[in-house]
């Protein structure tokens, strides 16, 4: 993902959900995705997609059982 993208993904998701604590982190070597931060807890990753012209971003969140023993 490049710098650009970054900031528009990461400006998308503040206003999204009306948080401005939703940080996007580049994942090292990895080029095509970086972590989703929430302040300094890591809450899933966005994979940039490109096929045939058109552009998209995939949001994956893993949510463990013993996260929803407190809900």
């Amino acid at each position: 993902m490049t710098p650009n993208d970054i900031a528009q993904v990461q400006n998308y998701l503040r206003r999204r959900f009306s948080n401005p604590r939703i940080g996007l982190v580049r994942r090292g070597k990895k080029t095509d995705s970086v972590e989703v931060m929430l302040e300094d807890e890591f809450i899933g990753v966005i994979y940039k997609d490109v096929e045939e012209g058109e552009t998209c971003f995939h949001f994956q969140m893993t949510i463990l059982d013993i996260d929803l023993e407190d809900v």
